[in-house]
């Protein structure tokens, strides 16, 4: 009897995991790119703030 045989449960297991961790990074790459985008200026303004600051 070999001791690296892995039961079932231990495959299912790590594919479940291996999921898991893929959406978790892809949220937090999400998250990241978001924060990114807010604190980046990039000098968009709304184009009624910008009649109403010449007026």
């Amino acid at each position: 009897m070999a001791l690296s045989r892995q039961h079932d449960m231990h495959k299912r297991r790590f594919s479940r995991n291996l999921g898991l961790g893929v959406v978790l990074a892809g949220f937090v790459v999400l998250v990241f790119l978001l924060t990114v985008a807010k604190v980046t200026d990039d000098g968009f303004e709304m184009q009624s703030q910008q009649t109403q600051e010449g007026n």
